[in-house]
Protein backbone atom coordinates (compact mmCIF):
# COMPACT_ATOMS: atom_id res chain seq x y z
CA UNK A 1 0.00 0.00 0.00
CA UNK A 2 0.84 3.60 -0.34
CA UNK A 3 0.30 6.24 1.26
CA UNK A 4 0.37 9.66 -0.15
CA UNK A 5 1.61 12.79 2.56
CA UNK A 6 1.25 15.70 0.41
CA UNK A 7 -0.21 15.71 -2.73
CA UNK A 8 -0.31 19.87 -3.15
CA UNK A 9 1.85 22.28 -4.57
CA UNK A 10 5.34 21.72 -6.05
CA UNK A 11 6.90 19.00 -3.94
CA UNK A 12 4.58 15.15 -3.67
CA UNK A 13 5.88 13.28 -0.56
CA UNK A 14 4.76 9.01 -0.88
CA UNK A 15 5.22 6.31 1.47
CA UNK A 16 5.29 2.71 0.76
CA UNK A 17 6.11 -0.64 2.54
CA UNK A 18 4.83 0.23 6.17
CA UNK A 19 6.04 3.90 5.62
CA UNK A 20 9.69 2.08 5.00
CA UNK A 21 10.14 3.30 1.51
CA UNK A 22 9.66 7.34 0.80
CA UNK A 23 9.14 8.65 -2.44
CA UNK A 24 9.62 12.39 -2.90
CA UNK A 25 9.03 13.84 -6.54
CA UNK A 26 9.53 16.78 -7.78
CA UNK A 27 5.99 18.67 -9.29
CA UNK A 28 6.92 21.96 -11.09
CA UNK A 29 5.54 21.45 -14.69
CA UNK A 30 6.51 21.06 -17.54
CA UNK A 31 10.25 20.71 -16.20
CA UNK A 32 10.48 20.30 -12.97
CA UNK A 33 12.71 23.18 -12.50
CA UNK A 34 14.55 23.64 -9.06
CA UNK A 35 13.08 26.85 -7.41
CA UNK A 36 14.66 28.33 -3.87
CA UNK A 37 11.01 26.94 -2.57
CA UNK A 38 11.76 23.37 -3.95
CA UNK A 39 15.30 23.14 -2.80
CA UNK A 40 13.93 24.56 1.05
CA UNK A 41 11.62 22.25 0.81
CA UNK A 42 13.69 19.07 -0.72
CA UNK A 43 16.35 19.93 2.60
CA UNK A 44 13.04 20.06 5.12
CA UNK A 45 11.75 16.90 4.15
CA UNK A 46 14.87 14.87 3.50
CA UNK A 47 15.66 15.88 7.43
CA UNK A 48 12.32 14.55 8.28
CA UNK A 49 13.74 11.05 6.27
CA UNK A 50 16.70 10.52 8.05
CA UNK A 51 15.62 11.61 11.56
CA UNK A 52 12.41 9.15 10.93
CA UNK A 53 13.33 5.86 11.98
CA UNK A 54 11.08 3.70 10.20
CA UNK A 55 12.00 4.98 7.01
CA UNK A 56 14.86 3.45 5.13
CA UNK A 57 15.45 3.90 1.76
CA UNK A 58 14.24 7.18 -0.50
CA UNK A 59 13.72 7.72 -4.11
CA UNK A 60 13.76 10.67 -5.70
CA UNK A 61 11.99 11.66 -8.82
CA UNK A 62 10.36 13.75 -11.31
CA UNK A 63 6.37 13.76 -11.54
CA UNK A 64 5.60 13.43 -14.77
CA UNK A 65 7.52 11.52 -18.10
CA UNK A 66 9.06 15.10 -19.42
CA UNK A 67 11.72 15.38 -16.82
CA UNK A 68 13.24 14.71 -13.64
CA UNK A 69 14.49 17.75 -13.42
CA UNK A 70 15.79 20.03 -15.85
CA UNK A 71 17.88 22.56 -13.73
CA UNK A 72 17.61 25.51 -11.56
CA UNK A 73 15.08 28.08 -12.08
CA UNK A 74 16.33 30.59 -15.15
CA UNK A 75 14.49 33.47 -13.65
CA UNK A 76 15.38 33.05 -9.90
CA UNK A 77 19.46 33.16 -11.70
CA UNK A 78 18.22 35.87 -14.02
CA UNK A 79 17.44 37.63 -10.92
CA UNK A 80 20.33 37.41 -8.80
CA UNK A 81 21.54 41.21 -8.52
CA UNK A 82 24.79 40.93 -7.03
CA UNK A 83 27.84 37.68 -6.79
CA UNK A 84 26.98 37.14 -2.55
CA UNK A 85 23.50 36.48 -3.91
CA UNK A 86 24.35 34.29 -6.32
CA UNK A 87 27.02 32.91 -4.03
CA UNK A 88 24.30 32.07 -1.62
CA UNK A 89 21.97 30.37 -4.36
CA UNK A 90 24.81 27.71 -5.20
CA UNK A 91 25.71 27.38 -1.31
CA UNK A 92 21.64 26.35 -1.13
CA UNK A 93 22.16 23.90 -3.57
CA UNK A 94 25.36 22.47 -2.72
CA UNK A 95 24.43 21.32 0.76
CA UNK A 96 21.13 19.84 -0.31
CA UNK A 97 23.70 17.62 -2.68
CA UNK A 98 25.98 17.19 0.64
CA UNK A 99 23.04 16.02 2.09
CA UNK A 100 22.02 13.58 0.22
CA UNK A 101 25.71 12.13 -0.71
CA UNK A 102 26.26 11.49 2.97
CA UNK A 103 23.23 10.05 4.11
CA UNK A 104 23.71 6.64 5.98
CA UNK A 105 19.95 5.68 4.21
CA UNK A 106 20.43 4.72 0.56
CA UNK A 107 18.94 7.09 -1.86
CA UNK A 108 18.06 6.43 -5.34
CA UNK A 109 17.02 8.69 -7.87
CA UNK A 110 14.30 7.66 -10.65
CA UNK A 111 15.02 9.53 -13.56
CA UNK A 112 11.97 9.63 -15.98
CA UNK A 113 13.01 12.39 -18.35
CA UNK A 114 15.24 15.31 -18.89
CA UNK A 115 18.10 15.74 -16.17
CA UNK A 116 19.67 18.62 -16.72
CA UNK A 117 22.28 21.06 -14.67
CA UNK A 118 21.15 21.04 -11.12
CA UNK A 119 18.79 18.39 -11.96
CA UNK A 120 21.82 16.23 -12.80
CA UNK A 121 23.56 17.74 -9.90
CA UNK A 122 20.84 16.12 -7.64
CA UNK A 123 21.13 13.07 -9.84
CA UNK A 124 24.81 12.48 -9.11
CA UNK A 125 24.36 13.04 -5.33
CA UNK A 126 21.98 10.24 -4.87
CA UNK A 127 23.41 6.63 -4.32
CA UNK A 128 22.28 4.68 -7.11
CA UNK A 129 21.15 6.29 -10.41
CA UNK A 130 18.38 4.53 -12.94
CA UNK A 131 17.21 6.12 -16.10
CA UNK A 132 14.09 5.76 -17.74
CA UNK A 133 15.37 4.71 -21.43
CA UNK A 134 14.65 8.59 -22.98
CA UNK A 135 15.75 10.00 -20.64
CA UNK A 136 18.43 13.06 -21.23
CA UNK A 137 21.67 14.06 -19.34
CA UNK A 138 23.69 17.34 -19.33
CA UNK A 139 25.29 20.19 -17.23
CA UNK A 140 24.55 22.94 -20.07
CA UNK A 141 25.34 25.65 -17.67
CA UNK A 142 27.81 27.09 -20.12
CA UNK A 143 25.89 27.36 -23.24
CA UNK A 144 23.98 30.38 -21.09
CA UNK A 145 27.36 31.97 -19.24
CA UNK A 146 27.40 30.34 -16.24
CA UNK A 147 29.23 27.14 -14.62
CA UNK A 148 27.38 23.91 -12.71
CA UNK A 149 26.80 25.59 -9.22
CA UNK A 150 25.67 22.70 -7.21
CA UNK A 151 28.21 20.54 -7.55
CA UNK A 152 28.44 19.42 -10.58
CA UNK A 153 32.41 20.02 -11.74
CA UNK A 154 33.45 17.79 -8.22
CA UNK A 155 30.99 15.11 -8.97
CA UNK A 156 30.88 14.25 -12.22
CA UNK A 157 34.46 14.52 -12.94
CA UNK A 158 34.87 11.60 -10.07
CA UNK A 159 31.67 9.23 -11.74
CA UNK A 160 32.96 9.26 -15.13
CA UNK A 161 36.52 10.24 -15.36
CA UNK A 162 38.27 14.12 -15.53
CA UNK A 163 37.96 14.10 -19.61
CA UNK A 164 34.35 12.88 -20.14
CA UNK A 165 33.65 15.94 -17.61
CA UNK A 166 35.23 18.43 -19.00
CA UNK A 167 33.74 17.33 -22.06
CA UNK A 168 30.44 17.88 -20.99
CA UNK A 169 30.97 20.93 -18.88
CA UNK A 170 32.51 22.81 -21.84
CA UNK A 171 30.77 21.66 -24.81
CA UNK A 172 27.18 21.60 -22.72
CA UNK A 173 26.23 18.84 -24.96
CA UNK A 174 22.82 16.80 -23.75
CA UNK A 175 23.90 12.96 -24.16
CA UNK A 176 21.64 9.95 -24.18
CA UNK A 177 20.10 7.34 -21.51
CA UNK A 178 22.56 4.48 -23.55
CA UNK A 179 25.51 7.01 -23.19
CA UNK A 180 25.10 8.23 -19.81
CA UNK A 181 25.47 4.21 -19.15
CA UNK A 182 28.25 3.83 -21.00
CA UNK A 183 30.55 6.37 -19.26
CA UNK A 184 28.42 5.23 -15.63
CA UNK A 185 26.65 8.11 -15.44
CA UNK A 186 24.03 6.08 -14.65
CA UNK A 187 23.58 2.73 -13.12
CA UNK A 188 20.65 1.13 -15.55
CA UNK A 189 18.37 2.10 -18.21
CA UNK A 190 14.50 0.90 -17.96
CA UNK A 191 11.70 1.18 -19.97
CA UNK A 192 10.19 4.51 -19.93
CA UNK A 193 7.50 5.08 -17.13
CA UNK A 194 9.48 1.81 -15.48
CA UNK A 195 11.91 3.85 -13.41
CA UNK A 196 10.29 4.44 -10.03
CA UNK A 197 9.07 0.92 -9.90
CA UNK A 198 12.62 -0.20 -10.72
CA UNK A 199 14.01 1.82 -7.83
CA UNK A 200 11.30 0.73 -5.42
CA UNK A 201 11.66 -3.28 -6.59
CA UNK A 202 16.01 -2.16 -5.61
CA UNK A 203 14.95 -1.15 -2.21
CA UNK A 204 13.09 -3.83 -1.49
CA UNK A 205 16.21 -5.80 -2.41
CA UNK A 206 18.12 -3.51 -0.19
CA UNK A 207 15.53 -4.20 2.97
CA UNK A 208 15.87 -7.87 3.08
CA UNK A 209 19.25 -7.22 4.14
CA UNK A 210 20.37 -6.24 7.85
CA UNK A 211 19.92 -2.53 7.66
CA UNK A 212 22.36 -2.28 10.08
CA UNK A 213 24.59 -3.75 7.58
CA UNK A 214 23.87 -1.16 4.97
CA UNK A 215 24.05 2.07 6.81
CA UNK A 216 27.86 0.22 7.88
CA UNK A 217 28.77 -0.30 4.34
CA UNK A 218 27.48 3.22 3.08
CA UNK A 219 29.57 4.52 5.74
CA UNK A 220 33.02 2.61 4.80
CA UNK A 221 32.28 3.44 1.08
CA UNK A 222 31.56 7.33 1.77
CA UNK A 223 34.73 7.39 3.48
CA UNK A 224 36.91 5.55 1.24
CA UNK A 225 35.83 7.53 -1.41
CA UNK A 226 38.36 10.90 0.41
CA UNK A 227 40.90 8.58 1.70
CA UNK A 228 43.67 6.92 0.39
CA UNK A 229 43.70 3.28 -0.18
CA UNK A 230 45.62 2.53 3.38
CA UNK A 231 43.68 4.99 4.91
CA UNK A 232 40.22 3.59 3.22
CA UNK A 233 41.00 -0.21 4.57
CA UNK A 234 41.97 0.88 8.01
CA UNK A 235 38.44 2.54 8.05
CA UNK A 236 36.95 -0.68 6.40
CA UNK A 237 38.59 -2.55 9.51
CA UNK A 238 36.74 -0.57 12.17
CA UNK A 239 33.52 -0.89 10.64
CA UNK A 240 34.10 -4.68 10.59
CA UNK A 241 34.65 -4.85 13.84
CA UNK A 242 31.17 -3.33 14.53
CA UNK A 243 29.89 -5.63 12.29
CA UNK A 244 31.55 -8.77 14.44
CA UNK A 245 29.52 -6.98 17.89
CA UNK A 246 26.21 -7.36 16.49
CA UNK A 247 23.77 -9.69 17.03
CA UNK A 248 22.89 -9.17 13.12
CA UNK A 249 26.02 -11.01 11.83
CA UNK A 250 25.06 -13.72 14.06
CA UNK A 251 21.33 -14.48 12.93
CA UNK A 252 22.71 -13.65 8.99
CA UNK A 253 25.42 -17.16 9.84
CA UNK A 254 22.97 -19.04 11.39
CA UNK A 255 20.31 -18.60 8.82
CA UNK A 256 22.57 -19.27 5.92
CA UNK A 257 23.63 -22.56 8.06
CA UNK A 258 20.01 -23.29 8.64
CA UNK A 259 19.37 -22.58 4.82
CA UNK A 260 16.17 -20.31 6.05
CA UNK A 261 15.44 -16.23 5.86
CA UNK A 262 17.01 -14.62 8.02
CA UNK A 263 14.97 -12.37 10.45
CA UNK A 264 17.72 -9.05 11.18
CA UNK A 265 16.56 -7.08 14.28
CA UNK A 266 19.38 -3.97 12.94
CA UNK A 267 21.11 -4.82 16.04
Amino acid sequence: MSKIENSAGDFVIEKRENNTIWIFSINNPPANTLSVKILDDLAQSLDSFLMAAEAKVLILTGSGERAFCAGANINEIAAIKNPEQGVELARKGQRLCDKIENSDKPIIVAINGLCLGGGNELAMACHLRIASERAKFGQPEITIGIIPGFGGTQRLPKIIGASRARKMILTGDIISAQDAYEIGLVDEIVKEGMAVEKAVEVAKRILKNSFKMVQLSQKAIRDGLSLTLEQGLDRELKYFFEVCKSQDMKEGLAAFKEKRQAKYGDK
